[in-house]
């Protein structure tokens, strides 16, 4: 036994040494179940994935607007993300991209990796040395894959629930995905992080509009539920940016419907309450705003300065005395 055990060790720390984080000295594990997958729709591109490992999401899940995405698991060589998308990105097909950076490392019977291009193609890699169960499934728009499960259902779990699951948005989609392989069983020790992001179809000049969804779980009891509340939450967050927008060009009308959109999906949330409530005294109805308002000060007095500070802003348009008569 103690044989078998050095050996093992032996084999792991030959390894290549690669670091997504300065001061590492060894390859990360990433042991886990995750999807790639695209709207053939939308052309939106997406990487979803669970792990008992503590955050796994910057280190298996990489994705470029207009390009592809990534997932690189098992003993993680963190190379395959970036690079990846830099062969992509210069016209190679996902096929070509994986194989070109596999053919290279000498650890990829270590590797579990998954590619999929703008276009829809996609290609995986399970290395011989993956902690079974581990598999994976290809098809056009979507790849899964998982290692180190409780058995051998996951992967196809994961393929048919994708496949079932063609009138959801695309990150409600992978999320369903997900969610069908952990009612398989999961990852034979558990569960612990969950990270799901989400590019667009088309290149972006900044940076910053790369991604449009980009949640991460790195440390929960039920790393899937969370995520999946954070996911609700950020879409009725976009309700509320419409609502901005709304107000920045002067569309108090919009602006009502986007924020008393997102109020329902978050009735408690004092936040959306305010400024549906501040849209509704842009639009002269200070009777109406006035209650709303006064609920929302009970809880929080915060939000009762927070309101007076509006006009110098320019984000509320009401007179003095209307100004006082919404906060006394």
């Amino acid at each position: 036994m103690k044989t078998t055990l050095l050996s093992a060790m032996a084999i792991i720390l030959s390894l290549p040494v690669f670091s997504q984080n300065p001061g590492i000295e060894k390859e990360a594990f990433a042991h886990t179940y995750s999807i790639v997958a695209r709207d053939s729709v939308t052309g939106e591109m997406a990487v979803g994935v669970q792990s008992h490992w503590f955050s796994v999401g910057p280190l298996v899940a990489w994705g470029k607007s207009g390009v592809g995405v990534v997932a690189t698991q098992s003993f993680v060589n963190p190379e395959y993300g970036p690079r990846g998308l830099e062969l992509m990105e210069e016209g190679k097909t996902a096929v070509e991209a994986l194989e070109e950076i596999a053919n290279s490392d000498s650890g990829r019977e270590y590797r579990q990796v998954a590619f999929l291009d703008s276009r829809g193609n996609t290609a995986a890699f399970t290395g011989q040395n993956c902690v079974e169960a581990a598999s994976h499934i290809t098809e056009k728009n979507f790849s899964v894959q998982a290692n180190m499960m409780l058995n051998d259902e996951t992967v196809p779990a994961m393929a048919e629930s994708f496949s079932s699951n063609s009138h959801l948005p695309l990150a409600e989609r992978v999320l369903e995905a997900l969610k069908a392989a952990q009612e398989t069983g999961g990852d034979i020790r558990g569960k612990q992080s969950a990270a799901l992001i989400v590019v667009g179809a088309n290149r972006v000049e900044e940076s910053w509009k790369d991604k449009k969804i980009d949640l991460r779980v790195d440390d929960h009891a039920e790393p899937i539920k969370e995520l999946e509340r954070l996911l609700k939450t950020a879409r009725a967050y976009e309700y509320m940016n419409r609502g901005d927008l709304a107000m920045e060009d002067g569309d108090v009308d919009k602006a009502l419907e986007e924020y008393g959109t997102a109020e329902k999906m978050f009735p408690d949330n004092l936040e959306m309450q305010f400024w549906k409530a501040v849209a509704l005294a842009n639009a002269g109805e200070i009777e109406e705003a006035k209650p709303v308002f006064d609920k929302i000060f009970k809880k929080d007095e915060n939000w009762r300065e927070m309101l007076r500070r509006l006009p110098k802003a320019g984000l509320l348009d009401v007179s003095d005395e209307e100004l006082k008569q919404l906060t006394d």
